[in-house]
């Protein structure tokens, strides 16, 4: 009898235990870049999973705008994906530094059924944008607390065009990040979602244990597995649903006890939603993209080509000596041969920056490079008209130690003489120019880009690369 009553009260004691185990589930994406097309997948996804669990969290780690034409230039720019965002039943975001890409952020976050989360920003109370340093959850009466934080630049602001920022202020993210500890004991979960980057994460996690997961973005890191530092889970993914993230945290008495990261292949989900299918449909129904513009005659195969072909139509249209773009004005990594298409054009800079041209000797032209490279070879802009010889830091394949300037025949460039050098807006925005060199012409980019291919008619950029790496 009394092996009995000990036998039952064991049961009902591990009952006990077991039941005070619970489960969060959380869907997590970052670096959407518009990829509109995707959502019929993900809708259908967050509708199975939340037939099993109707407290499904599902977080944005920041980017959903800028790399799709038919988000990025409708009526209200960036709208359709608020649209999906709210269709599919977002719980809230972080601002990456492209959501602040054209000045639309301010009623996007007014459309948007769920807040947009981020600590190190502050308003002025000028600009409309509104957004809430953390937010706290329930989930069936455990509560998960959410802190957000954007990447700060080298001029400690998001890496967008500083005109998209006029009456924001930024704090200094990882600093910030550490002023809301009391979250982690106020709540049964603790995440931070950060559009920091993935070496940031790492270091954010080595700093901050009360934090039970960070779902991450901006550097487009494809992890694998539930990868922990210092206990903290990180997930992120590569961008335009590269893949998402299923994740699992059991709590037990107020602490997270497990944490599983599960990466799915959204893009080959075998369902599909009608609903925002047709949604897709609808946003998708415009015309004008799919104009024809020229014909490649070869595939572009990587960003430099692309890079080189954007600078000769710049030289082309202001009869430039030299030209520069920033390589993170061209936003597709590749383009195949056959038809280039206004929406070709339009994915390649979807920025709506203008031209610049400017007077500069060859000693400044080199420091405008310099600064805008920041120290980071893979940062150092495409050119027209000149070549360039990279010298890496050694041990450190991302740093960049020097830069030498070569006419297009391989002769130094004469630095002491004067050139004229056209670019867009956002490199001398973010580069180190003589004051009052900038002469800002009022005409986009893509109009340029379009005029020229329309009087090539056909391109062929197969091979062409003016930056060289010394001492590989």
């Amino acid at each position: 009898m009394k092996r009995l009553l000990f036998s039952v009260v064991c049961s009902f004691v591990f009952c006990l235990v077991a039941a005070q185990r619970r489960e969060v589930h959380i869907l997590s994406v970052n670096d959407m870049h518009a990829a509109i097309d995707v959502f019929p997948q993900l809708a259908a996804l967050i509708d199975s999973l939340r037939t099993v669990d109707p407290s499904l969290l599902v977080f944005s780690a920041g980017d959903n705008r800028t790399g799709n034409p038919l988000n990025d230039k409708y009526e209200i720019p960036a709208y359709p994906m608020v649209a999906l965002m709210n269709q599919v039943g977002f719980s809230g975001s972080t601002l990456g530094n492209h959501d602040f890409d054209v000045c639309s952020l301010a009623r996007l976050t007014g459309l948007s059924n769920f807040r947009y989360i981020c600590a190190n920003i502050q308003s002025d109370g000028s600009t409309g944008i509104r957004t809430v340093p953390c937010q706290v959850f329930d989930v069936e009466g455990l509560k998960v607390g959410v802190v957000g934080a954007v990447q700060l630049g080298p001029q400690g602001l998001p890496s967008t065009h500083p005109d998209n920022l006029h009456g924001l202020h930024f704090l200094p993210p990882m600093e910030t990040i550490g002023q809301y500890e009391s979250l982690s004991r106020q709540c049964d979960v603790t995440i931070l979602l950060s559009h920091l980057g993935y070496q940031d994460d790492v270091e954010a996690a080595k700093r901050y244990p009360w934090l039970d997961l960070i779902i991450g973005g901006h550097t487009h890191t494809q992890l694998k597995g539930s990868e922990c530092v210092n206990g903290v889970l990180i997930t992120q993914n590569k961008n335009k649903f590269g893949r998402v993230t299923y994740t699992t945290l059991t709590v037990d008495g107020g602490r997270v006890v497990d944490k599983r990261a599960e990466y799915i292949d959204i893009r080959n989900y075998p369902r599909k939603s009608q609903l925002v299918e047709s949604m897709v449909r609808f946003f998708s129904d415009n015309p004008k993209f799919q104009r024809v513009v020229a014909q490649a005659e070869a595939p572009f195969r990587n960003k430099e080509e692309l890079g080189c072909m954007i600078c000769d139509a710049f030289m082309d249209a202001f009869d430039a000596d030299i030209a520069v773009e920033n390589p993170g004005g061209v936003r597709i990594d590749s383009l195949p041969a056959g038809n280039i298409t206004m929406l070709n054009i339009f994915e390649m800079d979807p920025f709506d920056n203008d031209a610049v041209v400017l007077e500069l000797t060859g000693e400044e032209l080199l420091r405008m490079l310099l600064t805008y490279a920041a120290g980071r070879y893979y940062s150092f802009p495409f050119v027209g008209g000149i070549r360039c010889e990279l010298t890496r830091e050694p041990g450190d394949s991302t740093k960049l130690k020097s830069a030498r300037l070569l006419t297009m025949k391989g002769k130094k460039l004469d630095m002491k003489r004067r050139y004229r050098v056209v670019t867009n807006n956002y490199v001398t925005a973010t580069s180190r120019i003589p004051e009052g060199a900038a002469h800002r012409q009022n005409v986009q980019t893509t109009d340029i880009l379009i005029r020229f291919l329309e009087k090539r008619k056909t391109v062929n950029y197969q091979g062409v690369s003016r930056l060289s790496l010394i001492g590989r």
